[in-house]
């Protein structure tokens, strides 16, 4: 039975984290898992090209993805600095707003 390995590998240098091919990963915080749960949502609602130069769009996984950050934003209420509030207020409308126009 073979172990699952971690995706990253602490530098020489301290606590920063590089992939396997070398580089640098983001800090893993609040911001960057609301920051990824962000690019989830673009990515469902066909706004990031893959890398075939195709896009997909699945609008019911992007509610959901958009969901799932209100019921952090929900969850999370008084426990976040200012700046985590404002960015997932912003991260939250703007979604909403995209949402919208994409299902017109």
């Amino acid at each position: 039975m073979s172990e699952k390995k971690d995706a990253g590998v602490d530098s020489p240098s301290g606590g920063e984290k590089k992939s396997e091919t070398g580089t640098p990963l983001p800090a893993i915080n609040f911001a960057t898992f609301i920051v990824s749960l962000n690019s989830s949502a673009y990515a469902h609602m066909g706004m990031l090209e893959a890398e075939l130069g195709k896009t997909s769009m699945n609008l019911p996984l992007a509610k959901q993805v958009i969901d799932i950050i209100a019921m952090l934003e929900e969850k999370t209420k008084g426990n976040l600095t200012s700046d985590e509030e404002t960015m997932l207020e912003s991260i939250l409308y703007d979604l909403r707003i995209k949402y919208v126009k994409q299902s017109q």
